[in-house]
């Protein structure tokens, strides 16, 4: 790791809020992504009803 000397604490900084917001921007694509499924389930299985 090279020496940062004085900014050695923002340039830590800046490399943990960066990797907190990639955490966050997956998880709430994640999220995102379960909650279209279940809609998405939600709309075939009515459309399996209405066809019978």
């Amino acid at each position: 790791m090279p020496e940062l000397g004085k900014y050695a604490g923002v340039v830590m900084g800046s490399y943990a809020a960066t990797a907190a917001l990639l955490v966050l921007l997956v998880a709430l694509s994640l999220w995102q992504s379960g909650r279209v499924r279940r809609a998405l389930a939600e709309v075939e299985a009515r459309q399996e009803k209405s066809d019978v």
